[in-house]
């Protein structure tokens, strides 16, 4: 029998395929269940074992960890742990936007810079326009997340896709999942940028190579800083390595 939860430096992981994880998600989509998920990168299992909360947050709080990144399954696969494959963000949120289109749902946008998420509401009213968005508003809102949690539980949506960035996307769902609003609630890091044409996303090669990373960096030398982390992320697993064999 498959384990269902994968613990990789302290996150717990879901040990499923992508599709079995999407029809998980429809399946609670269609009883109304109030689900919260977590796309996982190394970047937030790191940033989760720096900050006790987030880790909390995202191992108590959140229904479903994704395994976002090509180094989280490679990491399971050093832990002897191997999950099943990589499960990523963006397309859970492209096979979303075709099952809520499907189911005429509402759905909630917040999120990204304010020429990035009017592009993305034309794209998605032009791709899918049987969705309803009851919402669409950009990232940089002034007030506390509790407000915001309040306006979007206002208009009662199927589905709230945040794209705030870690960890302030997954701390507005927390708040709404507490609350039991009955909707598919997904961190979506930068997939606004990218559904909307801001940024691209890596070619094929890239992505079949698993070198989805090197792409956004020869794009965007900027995220070099970021990068940093993974080195960081692959000595912590193989030191987590050595403490498992010691037990």
């Amino acid at each position: 029998m498959t384990t269902r939860k994968i613990d990789i430096l302290g996150v717990k992981f879901d040990n499923y395929d992508f599709d079995t994880f999407y029809n998980n998600l429809l399946t609670r989509l269609d009883a109304g269940s109030s689900t919260m998920v977590v796309t996982a990168n190394p970047e937030i299992v790191m940033a989760a074992n720096e900050n006790p909360l987030f880790m909390k947050l995202i191992n108590e709080t959140a229904d479903f960890v994704s395994p976002d990144g090509i180094g989280v399954v490679k990491a399971a696969k050093i832990l002897n742990t191997p999950l099943k494959e990589r499960v990523t963000g963006y397309d859970l949120f492209c096979n979303l936007l075709k099952a809520a289109n499907q189911r005429a749902s509402k759905v909630y946008f917040v999120g990204a810079k304010e020429e990035v998420i009017q592009d993305l509401r034309k794209k998605v009213q032009a791709k899918y326009p049987q969705i309803q968005i009851v919402g669409c508003e950009n990232g940089y809102f002034k007030e506390d997340l509790e407000i915001v949690a309040r306006r979007i539980k206002k208009v009662e949506p199927d589905m709230v896709f945040s794209a705030l960035g870690y960890p302030r996307q997954e701390q507005l769902l927390a708040i709404l999942r507490k609350q039991d609003l009955p909707a598919i609630m997904m961190g979506v890091g930068g997939s606004f940028d990218v559904f909307s044409g801001h940024t691209k996303r890596a070619p094929k090669f890239y992505q079949n190579a698993h070198l989805e990373w090197l792409y956004r960096l020869l794009k965007e030398p900027s995220r070099l800083g970021r990068m940093l982390v993974l080195p960081r992320f692959v000595g912590e697993v193989y030191r987590e390595k050595r403490g498992r064999r010691r037990k």
